[in-house]
């Protein structure tokens, strides 16, 4: 498979790229700094500008599925428009490029922890995230109604953590994971397993889903 991964440097996306080229895929590292790619046969590294949709389409045009791990940096003030914004562009441009499979890497904010509560609007989720969180929430209500690419969504648990790839985790949908009476962690070699996992076996196509221990 012809990937192309956007955000290939952030922590979600390190992972997704060695989990791609792990199994053999080609991947297209779509970043602001090519220079922090690894050296791969199987690996492109491209300069991109995630806001621009027109330049989005030139850099994903001719794969089989975009990896949107796009963050626009947990620093930055103004997170959550940013992230609209981008997710926007690599929507469009996706879109433009004529490429049908989209998979969004969002937040663990939207997830629900009782009927119609979700976990970013529980008194205990952290006033530091909360913008990026809010973004990540908004973008999953921007797909659900769109129709035109083969969109998934995947959520983290609360936890994401660095840690082993074992390969064995639960998927679950819209409903926070627990373990026990404490929220389900992940490491994010896992999240990456279960990120390649469904764009090389699809089953939540028009859906968002969420995985953990």
């Amino acid at each position: 498979m012809k990937i192309a991964l956007i955000g290939a440097t952030g922590f979600v996306g390190a992972g997704v790229l060695s989990e791609a080229l792990s199994r053999g895929h080609e991947v297209t590292g779509i970043v602001r700094s090519p220079e922090k790619l690894p050296n791969n046969p199987l690996l492109t590294a491209r300069k991109g500008d995630a806001y621009d949709a027109n330049d989005i389409a030139q850099a994903v045009a001719g794969h089989d599925a975009v990896v949107h791990a796009f963050n626009p940096g947990w620093g930055e003030a103004n997170i959550r428009q940013l992230f609209i914004q981008g997710s926007q562009a690599i929507y469009a441009g996706t879109k433009q490029a004529g490429v049908k499979r989209l998979l969004v890497v969002g937040g663990a904010g939207s997830l629900y922890v009782a009927p119609g509560v979700q976990l970013i609007d529980t008194p205990e989720f952290p006033a530091a995230y909360k913008e990026g969180a809010e973004g990540a929430r908004q973008v999953l209500h921007l797909l659900q109604d769109k129709v035109d690419l083969d969109w998934s969504f995947i959520s983290p648990p609360a936890l994401l953590e660095p840690g082993e790839r074992s390969g064995k985790f639960r998927i679950g949908t819209d409903q926070l994971l627990m373990s026990g009476q404490t929220p389900a962690n992940i490491s994010v070699a896992d999240l990456a397993v279960a990120i390649i996992d469904e764009l090389e076996a699809p089953a939540h196509i028009h859906q968002r889903f969420t995985v953990g221990y």
